[in-house]
């Protein structure tokens, strides 16, 4: 597989995000399109793989309780994603 530095992967993620929330407010117009919902599960497929490697690389990208515990002493020595910018 190809390897991302954070950025990377944070900038994919957002740009998938961003995808799905599109794609979400068409489906609101047309539920019953198949390819719309094909798209959609397969974003919502990628978006979790994704969120999922940067947890375990970078820490939580979320407080929410969803987050991997797998590195749990990324949570208190990295930044926060928002707070790099």
């Amino acid at each position: 597989g190809d390897i991302m530095n954070e950025n990377e992967l944070l900038y994919k993620i957002m740009k998938y995000i961003f995808s799905a929330v599109e794609l979400n407010l068409y489906l609101d117009n047309f539920p019953t399109n198949q390819k719309a919902i094909d798209d959609y599960n397969e974003l919502s497929r990628k978006i979790g793989f994704l969120v999922c490697k940067y947890e375990k690389c970078y820490g939580p990208l979320t407080n929410f309780g969803t987050a991997s515990i797998e590195n749990p002493e990324k949570w208190t020595s990295n930044p926060w994603p928002w707070e790099n910018k």
